[in-house]
């Protein structure tokens, strides 16, 4: 037994040493219960293609406190709730849609359209038509689709699947793992421009719009290449511009902000959120002044807030049309004369979308109307 008891004992130490290096690894190491003042990363349980160091976005427990909080519409509370978060996984990804960063200074302009996970035929119906990705004047133009994911979580499987396979289909698919919401659109936009900063930071200008307009891209690219400016270095925001408008107080409106989040009486000028065109330059000032603006539930006020940080002022285009158009009723809707001239229009259907784009490709009708000519629709 004297003999043995060295050699036990020598055992019995390592064995310490190592039970107390697992225990140091566990406690140090392992998994940690989120709190409300500290967020952790995230254990990804989807595909991470991300290219960012990813947080968990947990809930901000003093947001409850925010004035009347608790008669807030759960859309608002939800907002307050998470409106920290910034950062999620890229499920899908396209990481070559420009040629990567080096190959992006080819890309004349990039189609960025904000989409929602089950809108399929919309985005079918613009890789048909006028998202194609065909060269106009030598110029190339390439599409991406940004989504999130669907808030029904048996929704959510099957739409991760149908991206999934558009992504491997088309290359065109950018999804991060947040909840695809009215709400959640300002996240949506904040997140492509870090993408666009990383993965197609030479793009010359971006058209960033709907999955519901009507673009004519030669009449976008003619009137960009016109300019004679490199979009890399020069300030471009233009669309239906908004000056002077008041921010919605009702609270079941789709478009309300609490006077508590925004006391002023109206916001800085700003383009409808529903088709954009900016140079490279901007998009870049965009993500830049992101970073000290908090989220806000109205994505087209945002991107109005941060230009007005940066010092840069939104333009008018009388070829954009966000309310879309209005002409007379003995005239067929579909007439091609009414948008021939259009840079942009919004609210079309996919159907639309194809009959409209069959009719502008057909042929070049004599038309007496012209931009100015066609009237815009009454705001909602």
């Amino acid at each position: 037994m004297r003999k043995n008891f060295p050699h036990f004992l020598i055992t019995l130490v390592v064995t310490v040493i190592i039970l107390r290096s697992v225990f140091y690894l566990q406690t140090f190491n392992g998994p940690t219960a989120p709190t409300a003042a500290k967020e952790v990363v995230v254990r990804q349980v989807v595909p991470n293609n991300t290219y960012y160091p990813v947080v968990k976005c947990v809930v901000n427990a003093s947001a409850r406190h925010f004035p009347h909080f608790k008669g807030e519409p759960q859309n608002m509370k939800d907002f307050l709730l998470y409106r920290h978060c910034k950062s999620f996984t890229l499920i899908q990804d396209s990481p070559m849609k420009c040629g990567g960063a080096n190959g992006s200074k080819d890309v004349f302009l990039l189609l960025a359209i904000k989409t929602a996970p089950a809108n399929y035929e919309r985005r079918e119906a613009i890789r048909k038509t006028w998202g194609n990705e065909t060269s106009y004047k030598g110029l190339k133009v390439k599409l991406i689709f940004l989504s999130g994911v669907s808030r029904s979580r048996n929704e959510a499987k099957r739409m991760l699947q149908l991206l999934e396979a558009e992504s491997l289909t088309y290359k065109d698919i950018l999804q991060w793992d947040f909840e695809d919401t009215f709400y959640n659109l300002t996240l949506k936009q904040v997140l492509f421009h870090k993408w666009m900063d990383l993965r197609c930071p030479g793009a010359q200008f971006v058209f960033n719009g709907d999955d519901d307009v009507f673009v004519n891209p030669l009449n976008v690219v003619t009137y960009l290449s016109g300019l004679e400016i490199n979009g890399l270095k020069k300030h471009l925001f233009v669309g239906s511009l908004n000056i002077g408008m008041p921010p919605v107080r009702d609270k079941w409106s789709k478009y309300y902000v609490p006077e508590e989040m925004f006391p002023g009486d109206h916001f800085a000028p700003y383009c409808g959120g529903g088709g954009i065109i900016m140079s490279g330059f901007t998009a870049n000032a965009i993500s830049r002044e992101s970073e000290h603006i908090p989220l806000f539930p109205i994505d087209d006020a945002y991107l109005g807030m941060c230009l007005e940080r940066a010092g840069l002022s939104p333009d008018n285009h009388e070829g954009m049309r966000t309310f879309g158009i209005s002409m007379p009723k003995v005239v067929d809707s579909f007439d091609p004369c009414y948008y021939r001239d259009m840079l942009m229009v919004h609210r079309f259907i996919p159907y639309e979308m194809l009959i409209m784009w069959k009719a502008l490709q057909l042929t070049k009708p004599q038309c007496k109307t012209s931009v100015d000519q066609v009237s815009k629709s009454a705001k909602p």
